[in-house]
């Protein structure tokens, strides 16, 4: 059960400095604002560690202040404030000084889904070999398992050329423009690295539907419709061999 008088703190730092009087004479404004500028500035770097990208684009000053009104509005609901910042993305689209950079909010999104991906629970990641000796027809028949890092990202505009080109680990010296062109993006863990990893569209419809419980075969009809003549096998074994399944669930026969 909380402490009354630490979830009296917690609101006072948020503005309702009455809740400390029955712990107090009386309630010490300057005190406060000390621990609220400590607090504010805390929930401010969390959100720049969280997401970098966004930061890089606007500058750390514009960050900064869009980082505070927001963190007034959203405190955090736990301690741990690596999970802070979920409602940011969806706030950013909404935030007034970001009207005219449409592609914050979609960005913030992506760096979001670094952060989850990093985190992901571990799990085996699923090899060629471990398909050896499984027929074709029982092969489609069974469901192939993302590995929980993945996450998986279908933009109508090129959100994803534009965190590519920012993100510390994958910036490149192309230009990326702002443009409405179809893009899709796998982010998932290797070896306790974050990896990006461009889909085509056929490759981002099988994984897709794999995400949703569709068989391997459903997932390929569905790849195969947007790509007639797609060689499968080597679409296939190129998302095996880059580390986004973790197992093939077969029927029990």
């Amino acid at each position: 059960m909380p402490d009354p008088f630490q979830t009296a703190f917690a609101k006072a730092l948020g503005g309702h400095d009455a809740d400390l009087l029955p712990w107090l004479d009386a309630v010490d404004a300057g005190a406060l604002a000390v621990y609220r500028n400590t607090v504010a500035k805390g929930r401010a770097d969390a959100l720049a560690a969280l997401f970098p990208t966004v930061e890089r684009l606007v500058g750390e000053a514009w960050f900064r202040d869009a980082a505070l009104i927001f963190t007034r509005a959203h405190p955090p609901a736990g301690p741990v404030l690596d999970d802070y910042g979920g409602d940011f993305p969806v706030w950013l689209a909404t935030f007034g000084p970001a009207r005219d950079l449409p592609y914050l909010a979609p960005v913030a999104r992506l760096d979001l889904a670094w952060g989850e991906a990093h985190r992901a629970a571990d799990a085996p990641v699923m090899n060629a070999p471990d398909l050896t000796g499984v027929a074709t027809a029982r092969m489609f028949a069974a469901r192939a398992i993302l590995h929980p890092s993945v996450r998986l990202f279908d933009f109508e505009w090129t959100a994803p050329s534009i965190w590519l080109a920012n993100r510390p680990e994958f910036r490149t010296d192309a230009e990326p423009v702002w443009d409405r062109q179809p893009e899709a993006l796998a982010l998932y863990r290797t070896a306790w690295t974050v990896e990006a990893r461009r889909l085509s569209p056929a490759e981002w419809r099988l994984l897709d539907g794999c995400r949703r419980g569709s068989t391997l075969g459903q997932a390929a009809l569905l790849a195969m419709g947007h790509e007639p003549g797609l060689d499968l096998a080597r679409l296939f074994s190129g998302l095996v061999q880059a580390g986004l399944f973790t197992r093939l669930e077969l029927d029990a026969r």
